[in-house]
C-alpha cells in the first residue's frame, strides 16, 4: 500500500507541474498555414530611421554656407576702368585736386622785387564753378578758394537761380603794390596770393553784382554770406565795407597774421 500511495503522489505531482506550463503555451500566437511572419528590428543608432536630422543637413547648409562666403570675383577689366576714371577726373586737373582744373605754369618771375610766385597754376574752374577769367595763383590760395567755394559760396547762395555757375574774377596775379598806390608794400597779388571777385553768375542765366547788390534783397543777403564764411580760410577778406577800393569787388587772400584773419 506504501508503495503505490507513494506512485500516485508522484503522478499528481507530475500532473500538476504539466498544468501549471499549460497556460503560457496556450497564449503563445500560431501562425496560420501559409502565412510568413515579418519581424521589423528595432532601429538602432546607426540606423537612418533613428539618425537625428543633423546627419544630413551639413551636405544642405555645406552649399549655401559655401556659396555665401565665396569671393565674388572681379572682372578682369575692373583695374583698368578704375584706372580710367581716376585719370579722367585728374585729366586739367592742378594741385593735386581733381576739383581744382586749369594747368600749372611754374614759376613766374616778377617785374619789380618781392612779386614773383615759385610755382604757380593758372585756375579755370574749382568745385565745378568756372572762372570768367583764368586767374593765376598759388596752390595754397587754389585750395583755400575751393575751400570757400564749397564750404562758403554754394551754401550762401543756395539753389537760388539754380545755384553758382561761374565768379566774375577781376584779378589774380598782378605784380604790383597795395591798391596800386605808389610806394606802397607789395600787395598779395603780386605774390600769387590773392583773387579779386565782383560777383557771380547762376544757372539760370542771373548775376550778383558786389557793386550792385551788396545791401540789398536777396543777392545782398547771399553776398553778406559769402564775404562772412571767406573769414578764417582767407587770411585777409576785404569788401565794400572796407575802403572805396573795394566797393565793387571781393579781396581774398592767403596772408597770414598773428592777430589772425583781417576781415572788413
Amino acid at each position: 500500500m506504501t508503495g503505490r500511495v507513494a506512485i500516485m503522489a508522484a503522478l499528481l505531482l507530475i500532473a500538476s507541474a504539466a498544468g501549471a506550463r499549460a497556460p503560457e503555451t496556450s497564449l503563445r500566437p500560431v501562425a496560420r498555414p501559409g502565412s510568413m511572419q515579418v519581424v521589423t528590428p528595432a532601429p538602432t543608432a546607426q540606423s537612418p530611421e533613428n539618425a537625428p536630422e543633423i546627419f544630413d543637413t551639413p551636405k544642405r547648409e555645406r552649399k549655401g554656407l559655401f556659396r555665401s562666403l565665396r569671393p565674388n570675383l572681379r572682372p578682369d577689366n575692373l583695374p583698368k576702368k578704375a584706372k580710367a576714371r581716376r585719370n579722367a577726373s585728374l585729366k586739367g586737373a592742378v594741385c593735386g585736386d581733381p576739383a581744382i582744373k586749369g594747368e600749372a605754369i611754374g614759376p613766374v618771375p616778377g617785374k619789380i622785387r618781392g612779386c614773383g610766385v615759385a610755382q604757380a597754376v593758372r585756375v579755370r574752374s574749382v568745385s565745378g564753378v568756372a572762372l570768367s577769367t583764368p586767374a593765376v595763383m598759388d596752390c595754397t590760395t587754389a585750395k583755400t578758394l575751393k575751400t570757400w567755394v564749397e564750404k562758403g559760396l554754394s551754401p550762401a547762395v543756395g539753389r537760388m537761380g539754380g545755384g553758382v555757375k561761374q565768379m566774375r574774377i577781376m584779378a589774380g596775379y598782378a605784380c604790383r603794390t597795395r591798391n596800386s598806390q605808389k610806394g606802397a608794400r607789395i600787395s598779395e597779388h603780386g605774390k600769387g596770393r590773392a583773387v579779386d571777385i565782383g560777383g557771380f553768375t547762376l544757372h539760370d542765366g542771373s548775376q550778383i553784382s558786389v557793386l550792385k547788390d551788396w545791401g540789398k534783397g536777396r543777392g545782398g543777403k547771399a553776398l553778406k554770406q559769402a564775404h562772412k564764411s571767406a573769414c578764417g580760410p582767407f587770411g585777409t577778406v576785404l569788401g565794400p565795407n572796407a575802403n572805396k577800393f573795394h566797393r565793387d569787388h571781393f579781396h581774398f587772400d592767403t596772408a597770414r597774421y598773428r592777430s589772425g584773419s583781417y576781415c572788413r
